[in-house]
This record gives C-alpha cells, structure tokens and sequence, in this order.
C-alpha cells in the first residue's frame, strides 16, 4: 500500500518541479535540473551512512539480511552518487560552459565515487560469503567517515563556481518559500525510492542465497 503512496507523492513532485516552481533568478528554467540533484546527491549520503549502519549490525549480530541491506544502500548509494555526479555535469555545462572543471564539489564527489566503487570491486572479488560480508562491514563502516568531509567540510574550504547550498555560509535559509517545499517533498520522494530499493534489492538477495544453499545441499 505504501508503495502506491510513494508512487503519487513521487508524481505530484514531478508535476510541482514543471508546473509549480518559479524560473530561479539568474539561473531560469534551468533551476529544475536542482530538484533532480540535490535529491540523489542527498540520497547518496543518506544511503552510505545506512550502509555503514546496518553494517555495524552485521558485525554485532552475523545476520546476513544486515549484510544484504548493507551492500544493497553501498551499491544505491554509489548509483545515486554517480547520477548526482552526472546532473551536476550536465548543470554545470549548461550555466559554466563545460561538463567538468575540478571545481571542489566535482573533485570531492569523484573521490567519494572512487572509495564505493572499490567497494563494490572488493566485494565482488571475496568469494566465501562469511569473509565477504566482514571485510564489506568494515571497510563500509571506515569509509563512511569520509563522506562528511568530503561532502559538507572540504568543498567549503575552496572557492567554487556551485550555488551556495540552501544553508548559506551564513547559516541562513535562502530559497523562495514554493521552491524550498517543493524541494523538500523531492528529497522524501527521493529517499523513499531509495528504502524501497534497499527491501527489493536485499530480498533479492535473500532469496538468491537460499537458492544456492539448497543446490549445495541438494
């Protein structure tokens, strides 16, 4: 039932980002292209830290569905990286002139796609499901102390062609009341997609396992 909920509230954000919000000042039309990316790009942090989360109750508890969330919110969380990653490319040739230019918040999210995406190598290439789901906990556990300073600390230590964020330097909100709401109701939307995901993916998982249990067994 939920997951008809989620649908409707995911299609009237889509319909408030065309139909609702104001051009931006300075930015046009082309301010739609933020309720897409700040979206997935929250989504990716949120998602690292899940898998950080239920990471550490594998290693507390040895439950594999903790180590299948883990992996599934690793793997989304590298997926929703990647596409913040490439809306911000496109953004940024669309309002800079150029796809990429190492501007700090480029620079910091390419290093955050290098860190997952050796964890999704790593995890790959461990065949003995014990061993593979401990090294996968800590070395989610580990990374995932780079994702505030890469994300929230560093870019803001450098000089960079990106917006400011919604909480300016000064720590004030500033954003069009219309444009702040809609942008909100894109994020629930955005990580509702992503916990849905993470069941699907996860059950997947489950079901996979215990399929190749019963053929060694059998």
């Amino acid at each position: 039932m939920w997951r008809y909920g989620l649908a409707i509230w995911t299609a009237v954000v889509i319909w408030a980002v065309f139909y609702l919000v104001p051009p931006a000042e300075g930015l046009g039309e082309l301010v739609r292209i933020a309720y897409f990316h700040i979206p997935v790009a929250w989504v990716s942090v949120l998602a690292f830290f899940a898998a950080a989360w239920w990471a550490c109750r594998y290693l507390k508890s040895g439950e594999g569905q903790d180590d299948q969330k883990s992996a599934a919110a690793a793997l989304l969380g590298f997926v929703f990286c990647l596409l913040a990653t490439v809306s911000g490319a496109v953004f940024a040739k669309l309002t800079w002139g150029a796809y990429w230019n190492w501007d700090p918040r480029q620079t910091t999210i390419f290093v955050l796609l290098l860190i997952y995406g050796a964890y999704l190598v790593l995890r790959a290439s461990l065949e003995d499901e014990d061993v593979r789901a401990r090294i996968s906990s800590v070395y989610a556990l580990l990374s995932v102390v780079t994702v505030p300073f890469l994300v929230f600390v560093i870019p803001r230590f450098y000089a960079s062609l990106h917006p400011e964020p919604i909480i300016n330097r000064a720590g004030n909100l500033d954003m069009d009341p219309v444009m702040l709401y809609v942008l909100l109701a894109a994020v629930i939307a955005c990580s509702g997609i992503f916990f849905w995901l993470v069941s699907l993916i996860a059950s997947k998982q489950k079901l996979s396992a215990v399929k190749v249990k019963g053929r060694l067994e059998g």
